[in-house]
């Protein structure tokens, strides 16, 4: 690539600009379920995206080097978790490498469609996998929903300048 004259390096197109730009963007944390022959799996997503009303769609996205992938990439339903501000520790849970996710203190059960789902969250939905598009080091997985409860106490959880953060009135 070669650089524009007076245009300053640091706004050129690059990993650290991105993760620069969405730093500042506060977003809705999730966490996504699938289950595997192993057992179930999950993790932490910011990515979750509310596509189309009809058919009720949703996306996310995940890295192909994720350990969740393996499962996302075969499974045929997935779960979806809008986390409140008091389940800061499930999101972290949910978002360390190694992590035992699904042992204590994390409460869960076999939902709909034998899709792990969480105790406790804002709200979650059980979707089916209608696509799994290429998209870089990623796959942006649309799904439609099947099933879900939106019936949870509580505000959002957010996530912002790399951390978990509340709403603020």
């Amino acid at each position: 690539m070669t650089a524009t004259p007076g245009l300053d390096p640091a706004r050129i197109a690059s990993p650290d600009l991105l993760r620069a730009v969405f730093r500042r963007h506060a977003a809705g944390v999730a966490v996504i379920t699938a289950r595997r022959d192993g057992g179930p799996v999950g993790f932490t997503a910011t990515s979750v995206t509310s596509v189309s009303v009809e058919p009720p769609l949703v996306s996310f996205g995940i890295g192909i080097g994720a350990s969740s992938w393996p499962a996302v990439s075969e499974a045929g339903h997935v779960g979806v978790h809008i986390l409140g501000e008091h389940q800061e520790g499930l999101a972290s849970t949910f978002a360390r490498s190694g992590a035992d996710r699904f042992g204590p203190p994390t409460s869960w059960r076999e939902g709909p469609m034998g899709v792990p789902v969480l105790d406790d969250v804002l709200a979650w939905l059980v979707c089916r996998v209608v696509a799994r598009v290429p998209a870089g080091d990623h796959r942006l997985v649309v799904a439609e929903v099947v099933h879900g409860d939106p019936s949870g106490a509580g505000r959002p959880l957010l996530y912002h300048q790399g951390r978990f953060n509340r709403l603020r009135d």
